[in-house]
């Protein structure tokens, strides 16, 4: 005697092994990112909600500054390991951490906090 197989049962499946394997890659992308703000010489710091990053982002994206500039990209709100990589960079600065802001530029040697500096930087 067979079993027949329901779909209800094989679509649950796939959708678990999808999700476990989404989980593995958003994760392993993040601990990339945290990496990067050691080892890239320039870090933009950003918030999703954030709407002066927007700025820096649509800037970003409508000028190619990505194809002059090798740079990280952090995301501080929902990433504790990003905020604190923040405030390192911003005490290498001398800048107070209790007044930082979003969006903030390491260039490698200074600090730019605010879309209008940073999009002036990237147009250099």
């Amino acid at each position: 005697m067979s079993k027949k197989k329901h779909p209800t049962t094989t679509i649950i499946v796939v959708a678990a092994v999808l999700l476990v394997a989404a989980l593995f890659y958003f994760a392993k992308r993040q601990a990339n990112s945290e990496i990067n703000a050691d080892t890239k010489n320039m870090v933009l710091f950003y918030s999703l909600s954030c709407p002066h990053c927007q700025n820096v982002e649509d800037y970003i994206a409508s000028n190619g500054v990505k194809e002059k500039y090798d740079f990280a990209q952090l995301e501080i709100s929902q990433n504790q390991k990003n905020s604190d990589a923040l405030v390192k960079k911003a005490r290498a600065c001398g800048l107070d951490t209790q007044g930082l802001g979003v969006p903030f530029l390491w260039t490698g040697e200074k600090c730019l906090m605010g879309d209008t500096d940073i999009i002036e930087f990237f147009k250099k």
